[in-house]
């Protein structure tokens, strides 16, 4: 697999948090052509924007040094969404973001699993000591994710620019190793 950017390689129980790659352009596409994706993507489905959305997840590496990493299944390579600390410019804060690619992958634990792992990289590795995540105010799925990761709602931090009404829930300081 080629690689722009150096990128750690996160195993947990039951996944593998590996560097975006090119060949996971055409599920992140499929993905965002559906309704599932309609709290991450800007209106309708653009071939283009959803272009340059995936290059901006594969870029963020190589200008911040981290990023969003792939989820995959342990032993399977195929991507079932993506996980990890977030902040491209113009963002308010830096942020640990999810989202799950697959309906066959949803209910299973699997984005919780995914948002702990990146989220210990993000308070361990990367030193961080304080994280958000933004939430789309009428995604019911990620307002119930943020809660079990022991984030509480900030209703004084600032959300990024958006049409979107956005939550703003702020993870607790430190590591999450063992958060319900």
């Amino acid at each position: 697999m080629i690689q722009l950017s150096p990128t750690p390689r996160i195993e947990t129980d039951r996944l593998v948090l590996r560097a975006p790659a090119a060949g996971d352009w055409p599920h992140w596409r499929d993905f965002m052509s559906t309704d599932r994706a309609r709290f991450v993507r800007d209106g309708d489905f653009d071939e283009g924007k959803v272009w340059r959305a995936f290059g901006h997840v594969i870029g963020h590496w190589v200008m911040r040094g981290w990023g969003m990493f792939a989820i995959t299944a342990k032993g399977d390579d195929t991507p079932i969404g993506m996980a990890g600390p977030w902040f491209p410019a113009g963002w308010p804060e830096r942020e640990i973001g999810w989202t799950i690619w697959s309906g066959a992958a949803e209910g299973r634990g699997l984005a919780r699993e995914a948002a702990v792992a990146a989220r210990d990289h993000a308070f361990g590795t990367l030193g961080w000591d304080t994280a958000v995540s933004y939430v789309d105010a009428r995604n019911t799925r990620s307002i119930a994710l943020a809660e079990r990761l022991g984030a509480t709602l900030d209703d004084t931090a600032k959300a990024p620019a958006s049409d979107r009404p956005c939550l703003v829930f702020r993870h607790p300081a430190g590591s999450s190793k063992g958060a319900a």
